[in-house]
């Protein structure tokens, strides 16, 4: 199968995208309007940028009517109606139900802390808390936004990590198994993380020669 993606409906384009990149990390961001209304948001287009200076992004397509999601609003700087700030909290298994139900839409002026049963923390940084229920919380000041098409590519720097200490060993190394972070797969399906097997980078040491050489 050749397919030209400019000749697919966006619906076709999406399924197969959804179904091929996979798994998929969850940022569930929580961002403050700048009437003080929390908003929580999951994002399963999410990944790191870099460590140097420690950077997240997530991509956030618009309302369908077009116009801009709470969280895009929330988190564009202040000279654009925003804050400029906002923590992604990572999505692990204890809480994934509510993950999934804050995807519902309110209106702006409703925050889904009121629906869910998730516990507001005060940031360390930036205004908007974190999940109290997330082990991992890292929050951020907006970089840069970057539209492609009807998405916005959120580009954040980290300024202020919280982890739980058990998580972390004394090499700074964290327990996956303990961390038990859930990933987005196509449609309502999720996936759990903690099935992992360790394959060593690089070449091993019978194939260090082209293979030609080799015969």
């Amino acid at each position: 199968m050749e397919l030209d993606p400019k000749s697919l409906e966006p619906a076709t384009r999406y399924k197969l995208l959804i179904g091929s990149v996979v798994p998929r990390p969850i940022a569930f961001v929580s961002s403050l309007s700048p009437q003080g209304i929390v908003n929580l948001a999951p994002f399963s287009y999410f990944n790191a940028v870099g460590h140097s200076p420690l950077a997240l992004m997530f991509s956030i397509s618009k309302k369908p009517d077009k116009t801009d999601k709470d969280t895009l609003r929330n988190v564009r700087p202040a000279t654009e109606g925003g804050l400029g700030e906002y923590v992604i909290n990572l999505t692990v298994e204890s809480y994934i139900q509510q993950v999934a139900e804050a995807s519902e839409p309110l209106p702006f002026d409703e925050s889904e802390l009121d629906y869910l049963d998730l516990t507001p923390a005060p940031s360390q940084v930036v205004r908007p808390p974190r999940i109290a229920e997330s082990p991992v919380a890292f929050e951020c000041r907006t970089l840069q936004i970057v539209p492609v098409g009807e998405f916005n590519i959120v580009i954040g720097q980290v300024v202020h990590l919280f982890i739980q200490d058990e998580l972390v060993d004394d090499r700074d190394r964290v327990n996956t198994d303990k961390l038990a972070a859930v990933g987005r797969m196509a449609g309502h399906d999720y996936c759990y993380t903690r099935d992992c097997f360790t394959i060593p980078n690089g070449f091993p040491p019978d194939k260090k020669q082209p293979s030609k050489q080799r015969k």
